[in-house]
């Protein structure tokens, strides 16, 4: 693992340890130039729903994105759940030598097996990170 990848990884651990929820973390490698950005709203989107798919709720999700709120980055996403506004999940888009690469946390109550086997079908060059 380059020195590049190892930063990410270090900065994905960082964003889930432990606080008042257990949660896990995705980095997923895209081909996906800055140029395409409406494809990497459709990535985004069909990552985050499977993992709603697999998260503990049967709530209906919706996603929050960074352009409906001054103190959310443009490039962050949260999946809430409909009734009750709960976190789901949330992504950061990451533009790392020309393309981007996408870190999605979610709680640890998941089922991450679920979550990596659905997107590696998917085709999705997907790395679990587990909380250190």
């Amino acid at each position: 693992m380059d020195q590049a990848e190892q930063d990410l990884r270090e900065q994905t651990e960082a964003l889930i340890e432990p606080g008042e929820i257990e949660l896990r973390g995705l980095i997923v490698r895209t081909d996906v130039p800055n140029s395409e950005e409406p494809e990497l709203n459709r990535v985004t989107l069909e990552i985050g729903d499977a993992i709603s798919e697999h998260a503990t709720t049967d709530a209906d999700t919706y996603v929050y994105s960074g352009t409906d709120d001054p103190e959310f980055g443009l490039n962050q996403h949260q999946g809430r759940t409909i009734e009750g506004e709960e976190f789901v999940w949330e992504c950061q888009q990451l533009l790392r030598d020309g393309t981007f690469d996408v870190v999605f946390y979610y709680e640890d109550s998941a089922d991450t097996e679920a979550i990596l086997t659905d997107l590696q079908e998917e085709g999705y060059d997907v790395e679990d990170v587990e909380s250190p």
